[in-house]
């Protein structure tokens, strides 16, 4: 055998791509679920672009799912989170929505899929990608004939879910695609999940103006100078004091769980039902009061005007 003392080295490793994203598309083509490498997650159903689950690294759930939630595409889902468009509510005397069902059509619509995109972090381990953003598309040819009668205006919406390690951001981006001026609202229903809502506090909405839908007559009062507690029915709309990018928390037994910060959305919804979840009929376990509140961004006090072409783009960001 003829001896090779330059003989060539080995050749060195093909460098494998650093972990990405896993998005897929399941369930009869009804679910979007992404995984960061990281291990955090997300699920949204293409129906309502509702967001059922998110997770963190550990695999811990940090939304409220209704036990009897209907996934179906039969009726919006009983939480998560449901997107409220474009009324709150109902508005009986309010011409161009008084024909809507309550909260709207968008959580009970099929939104379609428009695709992802990734961020990358040097802090990522193993440099992977630190966050994946999911888009979703809505417009009103997509609408069931019904609430094209009921809301006869040319639109657009994207709404897009962006998961990362420290928290889930929702954004809504809404057009005017047709001639004539329309309004709207719009919320986004984050059910929150806790263990125990009589150990829990909300603080950023101390002093501020709100709506009592609770009280009868409806009333509007100023909160006090501390956390709100929840100890009964909760239903308010508050107009934090310190204007929309004033975060509002979340704490759990003197700890932190989630603060939420929010962009052109002026109002925060916080609800629990308290002992009357017992009469809502997709609300289960009678008792899972106890371990959500619902503290909901959103423009609801009022109308947001878009003329002809005109776009608005409003978000949140809750983080862990």
């Amino acid at each position: 055998m003829v001896d090779r003392p330059k003989k060539p080295s080995a050749l060195a490793a093909t460098p494998g791509l650093a972990p990405q994203p896993q998005v897929n598309i399941t369930h009869s083509n009804s679910t979007v679920s992404a995984v960061l490498p990281t291990g955090e997650s997300v699920e949204i159903l293409l129906y309502g672009a509702t967001i059922t689950s998110w997770k963190d690294a550990a695999g811990d759930e940090k939304l409220w799912l209704s036990e009897k939630a209907v996934t179906d595409g039969t009726k919006a889902v009983r939480g998560g989170i449901p997107l409220v468009f474009p009324v709150f509510g109902t508005a009986p005397d309010h011409e161009a929505t008084s024909k809507l069902p309550q909260h709207g059509f968008a959580r009970t619509s099929t939104w379609e899929f428009l695709g992802k995109s990734t961020s990358e972090s040097s802090e990522t381990k193993d440099g992977g990608d630190s966050s994946v953003k999911l888009d979703f598309g809505l417009s009103d040819a997509e609408l069931s004939e019904e609430s094209k009668k009921a809301w006869p205006y040319s639109f657009g919406l994207i709404y897009s879910v962006t998961l990362s390690k420290d928290g889930l951001t929702t954004t809504m981006l809404v057009r005017n695609e047709g001639e004539t001026s329309w309004d709207f609202q719009l919320l986004m229903h984050s059910y929150l999940r806790i263990s125990d809502i009589s150990a829990v506090s909300v603080t950023g909405l101390e002093s501020s103006s709100y709506v009592d839908k609770v009280a009868s007559p409806i009333s509007t009062t100023t909160s006090p100078d501390g956390p709100v507690k929840i100890t009964g029915k909760t239903d308010r709309v508050y107009t934090p004091a310190g204007g929309p990018s004033a975060p509002v928390a979340i704490s759990e037994g003197g700890k932190k769980k989630f603060s939420i910060v929010r962009d052109n959305l002026n109002e925060v919804v916080v609800w629990n039902p308290w002992v009357d979840a017992k009469s809502i009929g997709d609300f289960a376990p009678a008792d899972g009061y106890k371990q959500m509140i619902c503290v909901e961004s959103g423009a609801v006090k009022g109308w947001q005007k878009l003329e002809a072409g005109e776009t608005w783009e409003g978000g949140q960001i809750i983080g862990v």
